[in-house]
């Protein structure tokens, strides 16, 4: 026999006693993780209507016709909660391939099959997850396991080695949690965690959110679909929610309240520190269809004294603003806004140089009450990056930037 064999080959295969009578067939077959996170500790056996646990060191061998023990002491099944059994807590259960960017479903396990104490044991190798596994669970009972073999020979294996997973225990409603290291989690790109967290159970779901950092998790929440960031918000405690709310951008964290029942929105904001409360609250106050609605309270404004020395420290201040920071906003002595300065033109004067001389152009402004319609017709007709928002006094409210306008324009 191959050093390998496959769960869908272990289910059904003859058990026999030492003297080579049939004592029954194998339904099941459980680790237990806290003994050896690998070795298959245990197999359930049905012969006739009871079931029967025969250990990992009573058998003798192991071969597709069949198992023949060594030691016939054979004891009635009875649930352990701390036994991991294949067909019921992992089989067809989801698991996250970080090197695949998704969940995938667990459709086989493949064991390595070993030599100890003059036995076979079988050891857990990895997790079945692509179409030679499909192969084999559809032709499973209806063709013989070495025809199966070979008509799976041409299909390319995909699969997940074990060690790359870490066992949890089971939960009280035996669903297994796989989780992959979470530092491989916490590396990807904010829109591939997403699409794996909207491929979870809602369960699974709220697993994830819950073990990663918390800006790690703001982040992905930011990209998952509103619906779903209710449901994922709901699901968690609520210094848990109020621990990711506050790393998220504030227009963000508003839009995501703002779809939560107020009482549960209240709760969060009560859990937040001040400064994010403040701003989300401010937020909060505006129409989600205006300017107001749209932008946010995460900018880089500036005195319009201010000279490209100082643009280049405050940028510096800013660096988890990055990604998005295309603008310097220059403000009076009363927060009024006079001028905007691109990113860019940093780089043409010296460090000495005002920066009210590298504004140019029609300063471009919006009132917080305006409507999204006039919001994005401004964007498209000078196809701006940044537009900052204004209140009733000409002061500095904040800023949209084009991925709030691409975001309401998916939306509809």
């Amino acid at each position: 026999m191959a050093d390998q064999l496959y769960f869908t080959e272990l289910l059904g295969l003859e058990v026999y006693d030492l003297k080579g009578r049939r004592i029954g067939r194998v339904e099941d077959a459980a680790l237990v993780p806290l003994v050896d996170p690998v070795r298959v500790d245990r197999y359930l056996i049905r012969a006739g209507w009871a079931w029967l646990t025969v250990r990992h060191d009573q058998i003798q061998s192991f071969s597709l016709d069949g198992i023949r023990l060594r030691d016939e002491l054979l004891t009635p099944y009875h649930d352990d909660e701390y036994m991991l059994r294949i067909a019921r807590d992992l089989l067809d259960q989801q698991i996250i391939d970080v090197n695949g960017r998704k969940a995938v479903r667990v459709t086989d396990v493949t064991f390595e099959l070993m030599k100890q104490g003059g036995g076979d044991v079988l050891w857990v190798l990895e997790v079945d997850v692509g179409m030679r596994s499909i192969v084999r669970r559809v032709l499973q009972g209806w063709v013989p396991p070495r025809w199966i073999r070979r008509l799976q020979a041409p299909i390319p294996p995909r699969s997940i080695r074990w060690e790359f997973c870490n066992i949890v225990e089971p939960d009280p409603q035996r669903r297994l949690r796989l989780n992959i290291d979470y530092r491989k989690l916490e590396n990807l790109h904010p829109a591939d965690l997403a699409d794996i967290v909207e491929d979870l159970s809602p369960e699974e779901r709220s697993a994830v959110i819950e073990t990663l950092d918390s800006e790690v998790a703001a982040d992905a929440l930011s990209e998952v679909d509103p619906k779903m960031q209710v449901s994922i918000l709901e699901s968690l405690d609520t210094e848990t929610a109020a621990d990711i709310v506050e790393e998220m951008a504030p227009d963000e964290a508003a839009d995501a309240l703002s779809e939560l029942e107020d009482e549960t929105s209240e709760e969060i904001l009560q859990e937040m520190e001040v400064e994010p409360k403040s701003d989300v609250t401010e937020l909060l106050e505006y129409e989600e269809d205006t300017a107001g609605g749209l932008m946010n309270t995460e900018y880089v404004a500036l005195d319009e004294g201010a000279t490209v020395a100082d643009a280049a420290a405050a940028v510096r201040a800013n660096e988890d603003q990055m990604e998005v920071l295309n603008t310097i906003f220059l403000i009076d002595g009363e927060g009024r806004l006079t001028g905007a300065v691109p990113l860019g033109k940093l780089f043409i004067g010296g460090g000495e140089t005002p920066l009210k001389e590298l504004v140019s152009g029609t300063l471009l402004q919006v009132s917080a009450e305006a409507k999204q319609d006039r919001v994005t017709e401004l964007f498209d007709k000078y196809n701006i990056l940044t537009l900052p928002v204004v209140d009733a006094d000409g002061k500095l409210a904040g800023a949209i930037t084009a991925d709030d306008i691409i975001s309401v324009l998916r939306e509809r």
